[in-house]
């Protein structure tokens, strides 16, 4: 049997928190969310999970490479660019438990991923890949030529058989306007075949509208399977052509629910590591929901190794 292989397109960053007088350090973005949860739950032999980047030369980025590594993705394709570092984010919390972000990262090196002497080379092997993952902020980071460029990558890779898979992530503040992203959104879809959708995101790109209407849309853009996550709700699978298919959520006490961090990004991970490897859309709902329902019950993003579900 041979190995497929995923690659997955995004941003880390440096991630700062403060807990009382200590302030925490750690790593975070919501591919590389995605990249780890997805590794921890295929074998390597079977899928193997690729993140593509661009980190500087740092000792946060060696740090960053090294962590990777022992979550078993495969870093080959992640570029180290001089005079760039990664991008770095602060975590504020108030007494009520509600969290404020703070970013810094115009000139972070993954936003040049694309504008290396490097890309030509890595968009080359990548669009030999059997699947590309990225989502809206994958996009929201590069400027106009390098979305012309991952578009021309996305259109290879499909025509050399790939799947392109994306997740809709919308960050109104990391664009320059709603019409902007609707636009890009538009262009990225055609080359879709696999979106995973927050309603929340696509009410607030969109204009609010019922589930079923914002599947009919998406599948109109060219999409064949549609996923609308929903928190705690239970989600909806559309493959084209088949009825919709809901799946409810793990129902959990309201204490058990520690930190929503990376529900949706851990939920789009168990949903991929049972579909694509050969798992009914039914069976990857339920590990959706299974990883993403663990997961909250964790502080940070990235929980332990060991408490991840069997």
């Amino acid at each position: 049997m041979s190995t497929h292989k995923i690659a997955v397109i995004g941003e880390c960053m440096i991630e700062l928190s403060q807990d009382g007088a200590q302030l925490h350090r750690g790593f975070g973005g919501d591919t590389l969310n995605t990249s780890v949860y997805l590794a921890r739950q295929v074998d390597d032999g079977e899928l193997a999970v690729y993140y593509v980047t661009a980190l500087g030369e740092d000792s946060f980025s060696q740090q960053m490479l090294d962590t990777w590594r022992q979550e078993r993705l495969h870093t080959g394709l992640i570029q180290r660019l001089e005079h760039r570092l990664p991008g770095l984010y602060y975590i504020e919390t108030d007494a009520s438990g509600e969290r404020t972000f703070y970013y810094w990262r115009n000139e972070a090196a993954a936003r040049f991923w694309l504008e290396s002497e490097q890309s030509s080379a890595i968009c080359a092997e990548l669009a030999q890949f059997d699947y590309l993952y990225l989502s809206g902020i994958s996009l929201a980071i590069l400027n106009e030529a390098s979305r012309a460029k991952l578009m021309a990558l996305l259109k290879e890779a499909r025509a050399n058989g790939c799947k392109v898979i994306f997740d809709n992530n919308y960050r109104p503040r990391l664009w320059a306007s709603r019409d902007e992203t609707q636009r890009v959104y538009q262009q990225m879809l055609v080359f879709t075949d696999i979106a995973f959708l927050t309603l929340d995101d696509e009410d607030l790109l969109w204009g609010t509208a019922p589930a079923d209407e914002v599947i009919r849309r998406t599948h109109a853009a060219g999409v064949e399977e549609v996923v609308i996550k929903r928190g705690a709700e239970p989600c909806l699978v559309s493959v084209r052509g088949e009825n919709v298919l809901e799946v409810p959520a793990l129902r959990l006490a309201k204490e058990k629910v520690v930190d929503t961090t990376a529900a949706g990004d851990s939920f789009s991970a168990g949903y991929l590591a049972v579909r694509l490897t050969g798992g009914t859309t039914e069976e990857a709902a339920k590990r959706g929901h299974l990883t993403a329902g663990t997961v909250i019950q964790y502080r940070g993003a990235i929980i332990p190794l060991e408490a991840m579900p069997k």
